[in-house]
């Protein structure tokens, strides 16, 4: 027997949930179906335990620095992985359990628990069960990307999801991908005891961002003890006696680093090739993402797919705005895009790194006339006082519109502070109208007039 509802909403992440709100406050008959964990990866893979983690971390590495504030801490400082662990999962589960019982509470909401399939391009299996609708939102996710790199097959390997699952210290992590999950976890272990070596196959960390943004994170991690590895250009694998070893071949350095583990963060890939889309004549491209117009809706009218799966933006506040585009649009009269989304976001490395808009490098390939300024974290009064005087600030702005066009905050507080000209740029207000802004002291905030006001030609 087939089930008919108003709409159906595949996947309980960021932007289902919220979107199944929507929908039944305006009076549909929705159904919402989840295969496995409520809330999606950033509840119970990503943000939330992962960065209670780093905050484990960090306070770890705040009381070895005691001596440095004035403050005697007796005895080395001991990190009992097992509570470390235990806390993550407590705020996934907490997180996990509120969405679920919202969800369960919503009148005009059936939850389903299962493996979604289309049957056609209006109706879904699950189970035994078939559900039809005339619309169709696709809110599924992503998984952490294994390549084929030569012996992955016969090692165990860590991924961003598994090493959650950790209560113990590894000896030696080896972490295979030098980006932003991949740099959050070598420092995160660093700092829990560990000993850590980052092998990235390109000539630089982060490669998306500037140079001197690189460097600048590669010499933070150095500093703390952290290898770094990069130019690693034939990556593979084999089984040790101590653990695994790991092909590296760089132009310098040893060939072969052997780890007791191994934690491969290169990439994600989206959770489409299990849905039945064939059936339903909806289009991937060639990473297997798919395919949206500036609406968000797919190549058959009726589908849209938001959040990570779509291709559009990797991140939680990305598929959260997915969420408000497709709902303004259907229930507000409104027409909005997602090329109108001003992308920012952050490496949640120690400092963080909070960026938007477009890099140096990328606004000089675009023929503008450029206008840039730079400071160090060093000239910022909340950054000394706290002794966390390393990054910097930088932001290009457009010579001619007088317009910011992206900037960067390595440093404390960068992930909130970058905010204060996201706000800017999504207001295309000119950038003499924050440069004369008069911020609070001591804060990190503060130093933005005066960057902004130290802008000068690209020459």
């Amino acid at each position: 027997m087939t089930k008919n509802f108003d709409a159906i909403v595949v996947g309980a992440g960021q932007a289902g949930p919220s979107l199944a709100g929507r929908l039944t406050a305006a009076g549909m008959k929705v159904a919402i179906v989840e295969r496995k964990l409520f809330g999606g990866t950033c509840v119970n893979t990503g943000c939330m335990p992962t960065k209670t983690l780093v905050a484990s971390a960090y306070a770890a590495h705040l009381a070895r620095r005691g001596a440095d504030f004035g403050v005697s801490i007796a005895g080395p400082v001991a990190v009992d992985m097992k509570r470390v662990k235990a806390r993550a999962e407590t705020v996934s589960t907490n997180a996990r359990t509120n969405v679920e019982t919202w969800l369960r509470g919503m009148d005009g909401l059936t939850v389903l628990e299962g493996h979604a399939r289309f049957e056609g391009a209006d109706t879904i299996r699950v189970g035994e069960e078939l559900l039809k609708a005339p619309r169709i939102f696709l809110n599924v996710g992503g998984r952490a990307s294994v390549p084929d790199m030569p012996g992955v097959d016969t090692v165990s390997y860590l991924t961003n999801t598994s090493i959650l699952q950790l209560d113990t210290l590894p000896g030696h992590l080896v972490v295979v991908g030098g980006s932003y999950i991949g740099l959050e976890f070598a420092q995160m272990y660093r700092r829990f005891g560990t000993q850590v070596t980052v092998v990235e196959k390109g000539p630089r960390l982060i490669a998306r961002e500037d140079e001197d943004v690189s460097e600048a994170i590669r010499d933070i991690l150095t500093a703390e003890g952290i290898t770094v590895r990069t130019n690693a250009t034939c990556i593979g694998f084999k089984p040790h006696a101590d653990g695994v070893a790991v092909d590296v071949d760089c132009t310098s350095g040893e060939p072969v680093v052997v780890g007791s583990h191994v934690l491969l963060a290169v990439g994600r890939r989206p959770n489409t090739d299990d849905l039945g889309l064939d059936k339903a004549g909806v289009a991937l491209d060639a990473r297997g993402y798919i395919e949206v117009d500036d609406t968000l809706a797919t190549s058959v009218p009726g589908i849209w797919a938001l959040g990570d799966c779509n291709g559009r933006g990797a991140f939680t506040h990305t598929a959260y705005n997915d969420y408000e585009i497709v709902a303004a649009n259907l229930l507000d009269g409104a027409s909005r895009r997602v090329s109108e989304r001003l992308l920012g976001y952050a490496l949640y490395m120690d400092p963080p790194l909070g960026r938007v808009g477009m890099t140096e490098t990328e606004a000089r390939k675009s023929g503008r006339k450029l206008l840039v300024s730079k400071r160090p974290m060093t000239r910022v009064g909340r950054a000394i006082e706290k002794d966390e005087t390393k990054g910097f600030m930088k932001i290009v702005a457009d010579a001619e519109t007088r317009k910011i066009l992206g900037a960067a905050i390595l440093g404390t507080g960068g992930d909130e502070a970058i905010h204060g000209i996201l706000d800017m740029m999504n207001a295309e207000a000119d950038y003499t109208t924050l440069q004369w802004a008069v911020p609070i002291h001591p804060t990190v905030s503060e130093l933005i007039p005066t960057v902004l006001g130290d802008l000068k030609p690209v020459v």
